[in-house]
């Protein structure tokens, strides 16, 4: 008795450990993902240890599960829950799925789809889910300078670009790589949610040299410069207003 009280023991704590073992979760490859206006991302998400996902209910969620981007349940894509603005842009990738790894790709990437993203997988003995943050960057159009017509303490000038995001650092400098203190700068945003910048600086010495403007994305630490050259009674290669 007491022989096979100590096996149904040992029984019973090998069978504990192998559910504790073999308790699945959903993982992410990233918990942050980068993607630019007009392109593309990558949703992926790992079931650990792997197993299959062929069977499962398989959603991808934007925000706190507010709002349902994609489904995937008894083996094909469920049409018609998707909220409208993500219908036509997203494609499932199912290649691994027979290891628990699947990923959406989101395609024609817009500011609207910057922020968090929640991967969730169900099955009749099984629910997790996991998240994830897309950061969306935009690089801006091509800078545009503004010289208006010379008073007589000085000139104006007026430098600006739109496509933007997230808000851009935007700065004046001078020939020695100094910055500048600008008149004025300030921002707008259009319907797709780009920073349109625009800032200005009064010259009160015409003979100042070189001054170039500096925009500046500081999420992917790219940006743009174009430079004026103060010379005679207006500058070199642009017109006054």
């Amino acid at each position: 008795p007491v022989l096979t009280g100590f096996l149904l023991l040992f029984s019973l704590l090998f069978l504990f450990c192998f559910i504790v073992v073999e308790k699945w979760t959903v993982t992410t490859s990233t918990g942050h993902l980068m993607a630019t206006v007009g392109g593309q991302a990558e949703l992926s998400c790992q079931l650990s240890p792997p197993r299959s996902a062929q069977h499962m209910e398989v959603g991808w969620f934007k925000g706190n599960q507010s709002k349902l981007i994609y489904l995937y349940k008894g083996g094909h894509e469920v049409n018609g829950e998707a909220a409208p603005e993500y219908v036509d842009r997203t494609e499932f990738v199912e290649e691994a799925i027979s290891t628990g790894k699947v990923t959406l790709r989101l395609h024609n990437i817009s500011v609207s789809d910057n922020g968090p993203y929640q991967c969730s997988f169900k099955d009749s003995d099984f629910s997790d889910m996991s998240g994830m943050n897309l950061s969306v960057a935009a690089l801006g159009v091509e800078m545009q300078i503004y010289v208006y017509t010379p008073v007589a303490n000085g000139l104006m000038v007026e430098c600006n670009s739109g496509g933007w995001f997230p808000q851009p650092q935007m700065e004046w400098r001078d020939n020695k790589g100094e910055v500048v203190p600008h008149s004025s700068k300030s921002y707008s945003k259009d319907g797709a949610g780009l920073f349109h910048m625009k800032m200005t600086l009064f010259l009160r010495n015409k003979s100042q040299g070189n001054v170039t403007c500096y925009i500046l994305n500081p999420l992917i630490g790219k940006g743009k410069q174009t430079n004026i050259i103060i010379a005679g009674e207006c500058l070199a290669g642009f017109g006054c207003q």
